[in-house]
Formats: structure tokens, sequence, C-alpha cells
């Protein structure tokens, strides 16, 4: 990690006055393709006022943000981008939507930062710039290396994402010794976890090793008894740690019934995926410590400060994405030569943003995340 960070070209979106005359002559246009009406007209506006604030930390007058809406409609998304295309514009910033995506993989001149953290398609000229799954497992193999975690399971949810959590481990080359797709219905999830966990036959274990001991004729045995019917279960599984791709209350529904099977956060670690600093978390006492990879939030927080105090309402997270976006698209032209084409997303190159390092190749956004910890209160950075 200590390479990498040497060789970042730091970067902040206010930029010395000898940089800002490079697009002295001419306009730099950036597309944007949010919702503006439709029922999630809130993001967009999040996200146009939000990328105004980005223009003007990179007080720029060459740099020009054009903001069209995709209504959340695929074709609408289609013809805003046509309209794009003739305002001379080469690169967009969305759309907010995946399946937004579906009709854009025909307009070539176009390159799309969408902000979805979804990767099933194939289209070259779409890039994803959420955060995907395989940078938030990169984050937590990261994690498991350092800790020297051996064993390790995997609970994926049996639903629409399950195959890019499966693309995902496979792309990290994370070790896992399996992963486990289970079933969200409350009624049947605490079953699989019993299975999962060899719950009853651990239970069984503890029954049979108190009457064994009540059969026996050893000295202390009414002391030991005592001590075992004080537990739930007896004997081990086959993890150190448990990775469960899931969140809201769905994930509080696993960590639950993880506990009633006997398996506790303070003897096996409870990984999560991005949970974005979810203040319900902190109150979930006994899944603690909970583990999980996500932006800088002392960044998101400055952000969100920031925003509120411009605009005074609170931004979306979707909005600190677009923030660090335009930036990002301003430093790659920089790199570029001042040249806007598609090969500004071809070459290596890492760009530190507020949501942390942007790593860019062959027209792929990963990112370098940091690691936390939610624990007593409070959320705490282990990386």
């Amino acid at each position: 990690m200590n390479k990498i960070i040497k060789i970042i070209l730091l970067f902040t979106l206010t930029l010395p006055l000898s940089l800002e005359r490079v697009f002295a002559k001419e306009k730099i246009r950036i597309g944007l393709l949010v919702p503006l009406t439709g029922k999630n007209f809130e993001i967009g506006q999040s996200i146009v006022k939000s990328t105004r604030l980005a223009i003007n930390q990179i007080n720029n007058l060459s740099i020009e943000i054009i903001p069209k809406d995709t209504a959340s409609n695929p074709e609408i998304t289609l013809e805003s981008a046509k309209e794009l295309i003739s305002l001379g514009v080469k690169i967009v910033i969305g759309p907010v939507f995946n399946e937004n995506l579906i009709y854009l993989d025909k307009l070539n001149e176009l390159t799309f930062l969408s902000l979805t953290n979804k990767s099933n398609h194939n289209s070259k000229n779409i890039i994803n710039a959420g955060i995907n799954a395989t940078s938030q497992l990169n984050a937590i193999k990261r994690f498991i290396e350092l800790n020297g975690i051996k064993k390790t399971i995997f609970l994926t949810p049996d639903v629409g994402y399950k195959n890019e959590i499966k693309d995902a481990i496979f792309n990290s080359k994370i070790k896992i010794t399996e992963n486990f797709i289970y079933n969200t219905d409350p009624t049947k999830l605490t079953q699989q976890i019993e299975k999962i966990t060899r719950y009853k036959i651990r239970k069984q274990n503890l029954k049979d090793e108190i009457v064994r001991l009540e059969k026996s004729e050893q000295n202390n045995k009414e002391q030991l008894i005592e001590r075992l019917k004080k537990r739930d279960t007896l004997g081990s599984v086959k993890f150190d740690s448990i990775i469960i791709a899931d969140f809201d209350e769905s994930l509080k529904s696993v960590t639950t019934s993880l506990l009633y099977t006997d398996i506790s956060p303070k003897e096996k670690y409870f990984i999560t995926l991005n949970q974005w600093f979810d203040e319900s978390l902190l109150k979930e006492t006994s899944s603690q410590p909970l583990y999980f990879p996500s932006i800088n939030k002392k960044n998101y927080e400055n952000f969100t400060s920031e925003y509120f105090e411009k605009f005074n309402q609170y931004p979306n997270q979707l909005s600190f994405l677009s923030f660090d976006l335009v930036g990002l698209v301003y430093y790659l032209i920089l790199q570029n030569n001042s040249i806007v084409d598609k090969k500004v997303f071809t070459k290596k190159t890492l760009f530190k943003g507020k949501i942390g390092i942007f790593e860019i190749k062959n027209n792929k956004i990963n990112h370098i995340l940091n690691f936390y910890k939610v624990e007593n209160d409070e959320f705490k950075k282990i990386f």
C-alpha cells in the first residue's frame, strides 16, 4: 500500500493558476445524465448541486456541466444523451440507475461514467464508477490478510446481486472456504444459519458431554457440569470469520441468527459490505464488533457539512460520488494533454478524491477503500 501511496499524483479540486490556463481557449463540456423529473428527481437535483460545488472549487471558467434529464426512463435517457452529443459533449457523468444504461452502448461517441456499482454489462463506452463489490472485497481481503485470518465463509442473500458477488469473489481472489446462498425469508433464515454453523450438532455435543460427566467418577464433575450448563453449545465451527453480503434489516436478521446459534462477534469476525455509516448499526451492540469497507468518513462528513451550509439540505450518497467524478474527469483530461477522448480512461492512473483513491485502467474504475469497525457507539477507522 505504501508503494501505491507514493505514486499517487495528489490532486485537489482547487488547481493552481498555471493549470487553469490549459483550457483557456476551448470549453470542456461534461454531460450529466440524472433524473430531473419523476419519482427520483430529488436524487438528480442533489447530484446537480454537488457538481456545482465541484465546479466552484475547480474555479476554471472553461469547465461546463450540462445536465440532462433521464426521468429514470431508458428511452428518455437515450434521447438526452443524443442531445449531449449535439452539444459537443464526449464524457458524461451518469446515468444513475443500471436499467437506464440499456440503449447507451449505441452511442460510441460518448463515454458514460455510470453512478451504479453494478458491473453486469460489457459495453466499452460505459464505465461503472460506483463502489463495486470487487473494490469492497479487495479491502476485506487486505483486512483478512493483516489479521492472519485463515478460514472465512461467505454468506450471500439469494437476491439479484448474488452473481455480482460471485464475480467479485473471483476477481478479488479472496480466499474463502465456501459461499453459502441463503433465503432472506426470516422464517427460513434461522434454519439455514443453524445448518451452516452446525448448531444442532454442537447443541447435542453439549448434552452428551453433560450426560457423560454425570455418569463419570471425576472428582470435579459437579463443577464441570455446572460450567457446561451455562453454555448453549459445545464444539467448534469451521471458520474464523464470516462475510455477510447484506444490508439494513436483512443484515441484522443474519447477525441475530448467528447469535442465536451461539456464534459471537467476540470470537469470530463479523464482516459485511459498505454500510455507508448506517447509524442504526451503532445500536446493535450484541453484533459488535462489526467490520466493513467504506469511503473516507471524515471527508464524507466535511462534504455533507459544506453541502448543507450551501443548500440547507443534506446530500444523498451519490452526490458525494458525483462531486469526485467532476474532479476525476478534469484531472484525467489534464493527464491526456488536455485532449478529451476515450484514451483518458485507458491508462493506469491513481486519483485521490474525497471518497478515497480511484484506480483507473482499461476503461474500469475501482476504489481503494478504507476499513472500519462498529464498536462502542462509534465507527472506528482501521486503515
